[in-house]
């Protein structure tokens, strides 16, 4: 019985980092794609509910559309891209954050879902990040550390979430 219990706390123990910090579900994607995001939120703010998810865009990711969630307020800041992009045309300026304001309890989990295209503008086996803010009464957890070359991101207090891209066909989502 104490091995069985030994093994479940085990377990539950590095499966509870996961849901400690927010993080997307697809953790890879393909240069010159169509890539689907789904940023989960697994806690609030020291108990507290989660008012306000922020997520920055980084650059090279554009034609970003969010997803509506029933009871929240969908927001979006839009601005100039470093570069003008060729995706079905010139794209110079786009979506940079996008913003969900509504009430998710500490006791429960959501997931906030966008697409956006990862351009070419990013080589095979580079790492990306979304930096996520989530906003309490009082406080909150911001996840926007983003690891230094050779750095490992579990070392950090608040890692941004973290896409690995690799070189593949053109695939359409």
């Amino acid at each position: 019985m104490k091995r069985i219990l030994f093994a479940a706390a085990a377990a539950l123990s590095t499966t509870l980092p996961a849901f400690s910090h927010a993080t997307l579900e697809v953790k890879q994607a393909e240069l010159n794609s169509t890539y689907k995001a789904v940023m989960r939120i697994g806690h609030g703010c020291n108990g507290q509910a989660t008012l306000k998810v922020r997520i920055t865009i980084p650059e090279g990711v554009i034609s970003v559309k969010p997803m509506p969630k029933a009871g929240w307020e969908l927001t979006t800041i839009r601005g100039d891209y470093a570069k003008t992009y060729d995706y079905y045309g010139p794209k110079s300026e786009g979506v940079k954050e996008i913003i969900w304001t509504g009430s998710l309890e500490d006791q429960h989990y959501d997931e906030f879902v966008f697409r956006g295209r990862i351009t070419d503008a990013f080589e095979d086996g580079q790492t990306i990040h979304f930096p996520t803010v989530q906003e309490c009464a009082d406080g909150s957890n911001d996840w926007v550390e983003i690891p230094a070359e050779g750095q490992d991101p579990h070392d950090l207090d608040g890692p941004a979430p973290a896409l690995l891209l690799n070189a593949g066909g053109h695939a359409h989502h």
